[in-house]
């Protein structure tokens, strides 16, 4: 039975599914570790993991995924790789790691973004990169650079988490162009490498892999890491992007105008632009290469799922999700005048970088209780949402339909209306998943697809949530923004 084998390395856990070829059907999925992976928090805004624990997490769901379903080793016919954006990993001539990861969520990059905004100028970064610096990786190797000089000079490759992966399963380093609009190294301008970012902070162009397609060959399965992991040497790894490209890709948004969300940990709007409308002018929103070379137009919300676990931890008093859904329910729409501002989990994009932290507003101690604050943590996050596809929709981005995965904060019915109503957009549902949708694009890379539209033809919408006009909806969004407004010029 030809299989394709898709991984989905997050921040929290790693995936894997195992996708048959021919239903397009998957037949079976795994993750560990079973509790969420330990991410290290040295100082207020770091975030550090260890490479050689995703290979760990990677070589157990794959065991667990292959012993619940009938395939040999020699079964899987290509593989493809998701990843959590924007990490950085550093190797040295010896292709040793040299030190923790510094993922997406740490904020050290902040500062050095800011100063490379106003000395690249503003202009040239919005033309050329369609974002400001950020806190992406070259500016976190810019932090490496400074603080941990003598290892800077020690470095041989810069990776992407998924580019590290990819690297010990083939012993082959690449990354791809997709991979270096992320790190904010990529020339829009030129369709190049961008040097003149590089030769700002000081990086050799040595440093960057070759790089590879993001659907085609990238690799093969070493024998080394065959026979750790029962595989077969020689499986190609024919496709790896990003988990917000990767995840649009799974629901199959790939064109002008259509939208992909997710709603786990960090929460995310990814949006496809018309190529022709290559000048951004909001530097509070990214663009990026999507995996097919369009504009990828994405807003983020670190404060998302974290926030609904830290209230089912701290507040629910052991009630399950479906139970907290339900008790929150009880509540009206506007949550009785309680606002969540939901940005505890560092410094937003969307708001220009301030870090305004989680907070509550309009609680009455003699009306207020559990269920409140219950719904309002779902409406707040909702309306993050909301926020940014206001300004991805100034940028000419419609928003009148989103694609979704039906998991996380899309299974609780009120964040779905929310949404759909504070946005006036058609929510869809599939019944699908990062490492589902990296199989098959694993498939595409390798010639077994055709093209999308043959590789995902077994994707169904499982649900539809249609927007209502809710006065009340709105009505706590605008108190919600004021809230923020005031928040952010502090």
């Amino acid at each position: 039975m030809k299989t394709l084998l898709g991984i989905d390395l997050g921040s929290s856990s790693v995936k894997v599914a195992l996708v048959e070829v021919e239903s397009g059907r998957c037949i079976a999925s795994a993750s560990a570790p079973d509790s969420e992976a330990p991410i290290k928090a040295l100082r207020p805004g770091w975030a550090e993991q260890r490479p050689d624990d995703w290979w760990n997490y990677f070589k157990t769901a794959l065991g667990k995924a292959v012993a619940k379903c009938d395939i040999a080793a020699t079964d899987i016919a290509a593989i493809g790789i998701s990843y959590q954006m924007h990490g950085l990993v550093c190797l040295d001539k010896d292709m040793r790691t040299m030190r923790d990861a510094i993922i997406w969520c740490d904020s050290r990059g902040v500062p050095y973004g800011e100063r490379a905004l106003d000395e690249l100028g503003r202009d040239w970064c919005l033309s050329h990169l369609l974002n400001p610096p950020g806190n992406f990786t070259a500016t976190k190797l810019a932090w490496v650079k400074e603080n941990e000089a003598e290892l800077f000079e020690r470095i041989r490759y810069v990776m992407l988490p998924g580019d590290w992966l990819a690297w010990r399963l083939s012993g082959e380093a690449a990354t791809t162009a997709s991979g270096l609009s992320e790190m904010m190294l990529w020339d829009y301008s030129n369709a190049g490498t961008a040097q003149r970012v590089l030769d700002y902070f000081g990086f050799p162009q040595e440093i960057l892999p070759p790089l590879v397609p993001t659907f085609g060959m990238q690799g093969r399965v070493s024998k080394a890491a065959a026979e750790e992991l029962g595989l077969r040497e020689g499986i190609p790894i024919t496709y790896r992007a990003g988990d917000q490209p990767n995840n649009a890709l799974s629901l199959g948004v790939l064109n002008a105008g259509e939208v992909a969300a997710t709603a786990g940990t960090s929460g995310v709007v990814y949006g496809i632009l018309d190529p022709q409308k290559s000048h951004i002018a909001d530097t509070r929103i990214n663009t990026f290469l999507h995996v097919n070379h369009n504009l990828g137009l994405m807003h983020c919300i670190n404060g998302c799922g974290i926030l609904n676990a830290w209230v089912h931890r701290n507040v629910a008093n052991g009630m399950t999700y479906d139970e907290m859904n339900r008790r929150a329910a009880s509540v009206g729409v506007g949550s009785d005048g309680v606002s969540i501002i939901p940005f505890g989990n560092g410094a937003e994009r969307v708001l220009e970088n301030h870090d305004v932290g989680c907070s509550v507003h309009g609680l009455n101690f003699n009306r207020h209780g559990q269920a409140h604050l219950l719904r309002a943590a779902q409406e707040g996050v909702a309306f993050a949402f909301m926020y940014g596809m206001e300004l991805m929709q100034g940028q000419g981005m419609a928003v009148d339909r989103i694609h979704a995965g039906n998991a996380n904060m899309f299974l609780s019915p009120i964040f779905r209306e929310t949404l759909s109503s504070v946005s006036g957009a058609t929510i869809e549902l599939y019944d699908t998943d990062g490492a589902v949708g990296a199989a098959r694009g694993g498939g595409m890379g390798a010639g077994i697809y055709r093209d999308a539209e043959e590789a995902f033809a077994s994707l169904k919408c499982v649900q539809v949530n249609e927007p209502t006009d809710s006065v009340a909806c709105r009505e706590a969004y605008g108190r919600w923004k004021e809230l923020i407004k005031m928040k952010s010029e502090r």
